[in-house]
């Protein structure tokens, strides 16, 4: 409400006066900015200047308020002044005015958003990596664990076959040693059974020796009794 009254005091100025001059000493911001080509931004780099380094003593000291170049100053010189009450320029219309300062300053404000936008969009892939960096090592921590589960998993395999192949060899050793015992118990046999027909063959041999032998005996002696009986009748 303030900037559309001081709007219509413009007009009114305008319309009543035929010069005007802002006193860019004690003018206030809204004032100020009814200048050509000074905004709100402007403005207020007026009274920040005045109130750190005091009145202006000239003119020309303008230029040294931050945004304000010889452009602007020549736009504004003949409108402002360093003493008296502050009347509005008749240089444009209040409303003219401030439509372009407006949209003059509609552009950097516009810049900034695009600026900022840019800003924003490294921010977001910059997080987006940070998040995919932390990810990185939840993922290498998942795939170790899961490498480690395969390797116990593996141990724990190779463990079994070489109990399994143990209790096989051991086995294994068992079978033979039953086998020759087996076989040591079947060539006692044998040959118990070898050195008992080997006995029994000597002992027929050794029967059949003697028989010969008294059969031999009883031959001799029966020759003997026969020749002695032949002898005995001969002597008859």
């Amino acid at each position: 409400m303030k900037r559309i009254a001081l709007w219509l005091v413009a007009l009114l100025a305008y319309a009543g006066l035929a010069f005007g001059a802002v006193n860019v000493n004690t003018a206030t911001k809204e004032q100020l900015e009814v200048l050509n080509g000074i905004g709100p931004v402007k403005a207020q780099a007026i009274i920040d200047y005045r109130t750190k380094n005091g009145r202006f003593k000239t003119l020309e000291e303008l230029k040294s308020v931050p945004g304000i170049g010889d452009a602007t100053f020549d736009k504004i010189k003949s409108d402002v002044s360093l003493t008296g009450t502050t009347t509005l320029p008749p240089t444009k219309k209040a409303e003219e005015m401030k439509a372009e300062e407006k949209k003059a300053e509609a552009k950097p404000a516009e810049a900034k958003k695009e600026e900022k936008k840019a800003e924003t969009k490294p921010a977001e892939a910059k997080k987006k990596e940070e998040k995919k960096a932390e990810a990185k090592p939840a993922e290498a921590k998942k795939e170790e664990k899961k490498a480690d589960a395969k390797k116990d998993e593996k141990k724990k395999a190779d463990e079994k076959k070489a109990e399994e192949k143990k209790k096989a060899e051991e086995k294994k050793a068992e079978e033979k040693k039953k086998a020759d015992a087996k076989k040591d118990e079947k060539k006692k046999t044998d040959e118990k059974k070898a050195d008992a027909k080997k006995d029994e063959k000597k002992k027929a041999e050794e029967k059949k020796a003697d028989a010969k032998k008294d059969e031999k005996k009883k031959a001799e002696e029966k020759k003997a009794d026969d020749e002695k009986k032949k002898e005995e009748e001969k002597k008859k």
